[in-house]
């Protein structure tokens, strides 16, 4: 449902995945046959039309503000549901749509495919291995100018600048605060600053600087931005016992009491992981992830939960810059 850039991406990989019976469906016609020249995939006239043929599986791939509507159709079919990120642009409606699924025992998973990024599952696997003992602070950075996004012609025609389709930086770059709770568990408390500061004809904040209170202890710093011209992903954390930085071009650095001494180079002093994946392979891992998750074989890494738990904190966000207060959670 929605043949844009992510979902032309998602039908790319199906493809690749061996899957043979695709169905899609967009409100533009030249999106659609686009899908059937490149892809072979068979077209539905409406979204009624593609769920009577009751696919498997129903990827949600449309702006935030109509993602409720479609995967509450979709559920009602009984068909499983991915919903790229964010799961709405609103918290209303969300509950309900979490206990239909619920009732139908249908899944409703959450597109945030960080969470199958080499790199930052290696710095989990040394935070839950102790690497760093407790946590203390983290700093998350994401930033890229909005114009080079995606496959898009004019960065005007995107949904990111519009606030009746739910853009704005701090729900499309959510993955930062998914990926927070994932470290670090729940968030206890926020502070925002953001707004447009640039030129970028957009209706929508284009930058965001967030202060996070994690239940855990851990404070962090969130920064997310469309505006930097270079790709910019990053995170660093620092614990009693050790640093670990996360960098999506260079890969995992660890830094320990031992190996952290001053030096002009500290390649020789840190321990390297060179994860340096493209961007593919984290959508084709959560993908396959979603298959087995239709077909009963795992369950859900990121659930419909996980993503309300997250779009509750980026609304509080929005709250805490438009009242310039902390909120609580």
């Amino acid at each position: 449902m929605g043949c844009g850039s992510i979902g032309r991406r998602h039908i790319r990989i199906l493809r690749a995945l061996g899957e043979t019976e695709i169905l899609a469906f967009d409100v533009s016609a030249e999106a659609r046959d686009r899908m059937a020249r490149e892809f072979g995939v068979t077209l539905c006239e409406t979204l009624e039309d593609g769920l009577d043929r009751a696919p498997g599986g129903v990827l949600v791939c449309t702006p935030p503000t109509t993602h409720l509507e479609i995967a509450g159709m979709a559920v009602r079919a009984k068909c499983h549901v991915f919903i790229e990120k964010p799961l709405s642009h609103a918290l209303d409606g969300v509950d309900e749509l979490l206990e239909t699924a619920r009732t139908a025992h249908r899944i409703v998973y959450v597109g945030y495919n960080l969470r199958f990024h080499p790199g930052l599952l290696q710095l989990k696997r040394l935070l839950d291995a102790g690497a760093v003992d407790r946590p203390m602070l983290a700093r998350i950075e994401y930033g890229y100018y909005l114009p080079y996004w995606r496959d898009i012609p004019d960065y005007r025609s995107n949904y990111m600048v519009r606030a009746s389709m739910g853009g704005g930086i701090i729900l499309d770059s959510s993955h930062e605060l998914d990926y927070l709770r994932w470290l670090f568990g729940e968030v206890a408390s926020v502070y925002c600053e953001a707004g447009k500061l640039s030129d970028l004809e957009m209706e929508t904040e284009d930058s965001a600087t967030m202060i996070l209170r994690m239940r855990s202890g851990v404070v962090a710093q969130v920064h997310v931005d469309c505006v930097q011209q270079q790709y910019t992903r990053t995170c660093k954390v620092i614990g009693t016992k050790g640093t670990i930085v996360w960098d999506h071009l260079e890969g995992v650095r660890h830094f320990t009491s031992e190996n952290a001494a001053p030096t002009s180079n500290v390649e020789k002093v840190s321990h390297l992981y060179p994860i340096r994946p493209g961007f593919d392979p984290m959508y084709v891992e959560e993908l396959r992830h979603f298959i087995t998750c239709v077909r009963g074989a795992d369950q859900p890494q990121v659930t419909g939960e996980d993503g309300r738990r997250v779009l509750e904190v980026a609304l509080a966000a929005r709250r805490s810059a438009r009242e310039r207060r902390e909120v609580l959670l």
